[in-house]
């Protein structure tokens, strides 16, 4: 079940020359984890981290929880790629974890906090905070992973996740970062029995005692500024050490300021880092992200929000219109949702008609507003990038040993693979979905279980 959950879900990790050179490498883990009542799960996960061996030191990196419950199905870890970015280029091994019920992890939910009228706060948080301890676990046996410095970074219920992490922490857990943290907002500016949250937090501050870091934007329209004050004043009340930023307004909602406004936090984290003894590197490494030029429709003070679309995480596409309108979606769990997200976004903004002009960092053909997108063959790389395949996990020590002639073949194609290790490839395609269909069918012939394309061309989907 959770193979086929996975299997639309592309991870983009061609970048420019210099991003590469610079050294971040990109990888979707599948994090087995057992629980203290016996049961287990696998949590879809992205790893972000400095290129080399290592070891580095982790964040773990914690999602919200959105309103509408039906929206949980769809979220990945790919949302969270410009954030970890920001830690990565910083020293760091980030994880970006999904909690059981959400995105690719198994299930089922386990966080609920019952009814509005009488929720449990506290039992929600120790059972997101326990996702994360299980994920920890596993992470800290990595060779990647210094597990004596681990930072838990959370936004909204994750926030709160982390700070409940800090209360009772796994071994190596030196700080927390809260972005915005909390639960139980069901509209603007209203929360479920809002002091039943300030006892929660409260009740995490007795024992919670490694340091943390509280970011809330003034206009936050799920934790406003007076409910944020008073959940910081419960918890360092009872003796949680926390330090509190009122962060400037942002936006309509000041609740996405931790993906809204990343140059404003960083210097935030930077110093709250370097108080406690965590800063890994005198600079943080300089990236350069793809040179792509902004469709020729957009105005030019719509050109200048273009940067938003090419810093954020893959399955991503933009459309726009004749008349400048323009939409476009990522972290998306494939790249068809993207495409049509971005249109729908587009279409609501004109009546001209929309195309898509990328998909992921890819000019696309012209586009009807019927939903549909010839992709342009991908360009040549940038002179001096350089793109390195490691083998799929899944492989055996025989299937590694064979994955150079895919390495070395030529053409479109795409390599497949199934959990027991089963792959197929295929070369020397007209396009890419026949090249995807043939390794799908390659793969097939030497398993029952599923296969799923994990490469194209030179292009890892994961």
């Amino acid at each position: 079940m959770i193979l086929r959950r996975l299997l639309p879900l592309l991870l983009m990790l061609l970048c420019c020359g210099q991003a590469l050179a610079e050294g971040l490498t990109q990888t979707a883990l599948s994090i087995p984890v057992r629980f203290p009542d016996g049961s287990s799960a696998t949590l879809e996960a992205m790893l972000l981290r400095p290129d080399g061996p290592g070891p580095y030191p982790v964040v773990l990196l914690s999602h919200g929880t959105p309103r509408n419950p039906g929206d949980r199905a769809q979220m990945t870890p790919l949302r969270y790629l410009p954030e970890a970015r920001e830690f990565a280029r910083r020293g760091w091994a980030v994880v970006a974890v999904m909690r059981r019920g959400y995105g690719g992890s198994d299930g089922p939910y386990s966080e609920t906090t019952g009814a509005c009228s009488n929720p449990d706060y506290l039992h929600s948080a120790r059972q997101s905070a326990e996702d994360l301890r299980q994920a920890i676990r596993y992470v800290a046996a990595q060779p990647f992973a210094d597990a004596s410095r681990i930072v838990a970074v959370g936004v909204s219920a994750g926030g709160l996740a982390s700070i409940a992490l800090s209360a009772d922490p796994p071994p190596g857990l030196k700080a927390a970062i809260s972005f915005a943290g909390g639960r139980g907002s069901v509209a603007d500016n209203e929360v479920c029995r809002e002091e039943r949250l300030v006892a929660a937090f409260g009740t995490l501050g007795r024992s919670s005692r490694v340091p943390t870091l509280w970011i809330y934007a003034e206009n936050d329209l799920f934790f406003g500024p007076d409910l944020a004050r008073r959940l910081w004043e419960a918890f360092t009340h009872e003796g949680g050490r926390a330090e509190f930023i009122a962060a400037p307004p942002n936006g309509k909602d000041g609740h996405g300021f931790f993906s809204a406004a990343i140059p404003q936090w960083t210097p935030m984290v930077d110093r709250f880092l370097a108080k406690n003894g965590l800063v890994l590197r005198d600079m943080p490494m300089a990236l350069t992200l793809p040179a792509l030029p902004p469709p020729p429709e957009l105005s030019a003070a719509n050109r200048a929000k273009f940067p938003a679309y090419v810093e954020a995480g893959g399955n991503k596409a933009f459309a726009v219109s004749p008349d400048g309108a323009y939409g476009w979606k990522s972290g998306m769990r494939s790249l068809d949702e993207a495409q049509n997200g971005a249109l729908e976004n587009c279409a609501s903004h004109t009546q001209k008609g929309c195309r898509i002009a990328y998909l992921n960092d890819r000019p696309a053909g012209a586009a009807s507003a019927a939903n549909t997108a010839e992709v342009a063959a991908p360009a040549e790389a940038p002179r001096g990038t350089r793109v390195r395949l490691e083998p799929p996990q899944e492989l055996s020590a025989s299937g590694r040993d064979k994955f150079g002639a895919y390495v070395e073949a030529a053409g479109r194609k795409a390599f497949a693979v199934s959990q027991d290790g089963a792959f197929g490839w295929k070369a020397g395609m007209p396009s890419e979905d026949a090249a995807r269909r043939a390794a799908l069918d390659n793969c097939a012939k030497f398993t029952r279980h599923t296969c799923y394309v994990v490469i194209v061309d030179d292009r890892p989907l994961r």
